[in-house]
């Protein structure tokens, strides 16, 4: 790896969490933003690999607008991310902290 692309990886700030990330209004907002950020190596394992309840899925149908689907692809795309697979652990992860505030 070039001694500067390392130096500048290894001085970006790590994201946490995907409540981190904003909403862009342009592409010019959300590559200055991923210029100085990367999500945190934990936070992409457990987007890839979050674990299930169960081995099998069920599949469901879900009326979205539209506009807000664009968007969800959108920032799915920006987290090298599949947008179904974001959508559910934005649900796991809410469904996790409804449980904790009971």
């Amino acid at each position: 790896m070039n001694e500067g692309v390392a130096e500048a990886a290894s001085s970006m700030n790590a994201i946490l969490n995907w409540e981190e990330v904003p909403i862009f209004d342009s592409e010019d907002a959300e590559a200055a933003f991923w210029a100085e950020n990367k999500p945190h190596v934990r936070l992409m394992e457990a987007a890839v690999a979050a674990p299930s309840e169960s081995s099998e899925s069920v599949t469901i149908t879900l009326r979205i607008d539209p506009r807000m689907l664009a968007r969800i692809k959108r920032l799915a795309r920006s987290r090298y991310l599949n947008y179904q697979s974001m959508i559910k652990q934005w649900l796991s992860e809410r469904m996790e902290q409804e449980l904790r505030e009971r």
